[in-house]
């Protein structure tokens, strides 16, 4: 009972050799806020990753919906299409390949 009292009082801090006890209260304080501030920083790094990943996701889709509108452009009737709109018409033969000699002497 003696010791119950003894720690409800909080003698182990007004003694003789409280010191020793204020020391450690001390650093475990300081180690407290080291853990804590040590969660806070890799929570906010999880939130980051997390929004990088939103972001690479939006921009991976971005990608293939230009792609699949360039792959669109580049088809053949849709250039025929934009080149009959200023008047030029595909050819109706095809195109002849010419080769050159060179004469080494």
């Amino acid at each position: 009972m003696k010791q119950l009292l003894s720690l409800l009082n909080i003698d182990f801090l007004t003694k003789d050799d409280a010191l020793k006890n204020w020391r450690m209260i001390l650093f475990l304080s300081l180690l407290a806020l080291i853990i804590i501030s040590s969660g806070h920083l890799a929570d906010k790094k999880i939130f980051e990753i997390a929004q990088l990943n939103n972001e690479l996701k939006e921009m991976k889709s971005e990608f293939v919906e230009k792609r699949a509108y360039l792959m669109e452009l580049k088809m053949e009737s849709r250039v025929i299409e934009s080149l009959r709109e200023i008047g030029i018409k595909p050819a109706k033969t095809p195109p002849v390949k010419l080769t050159v000699e060179l004469n080494k002497e």
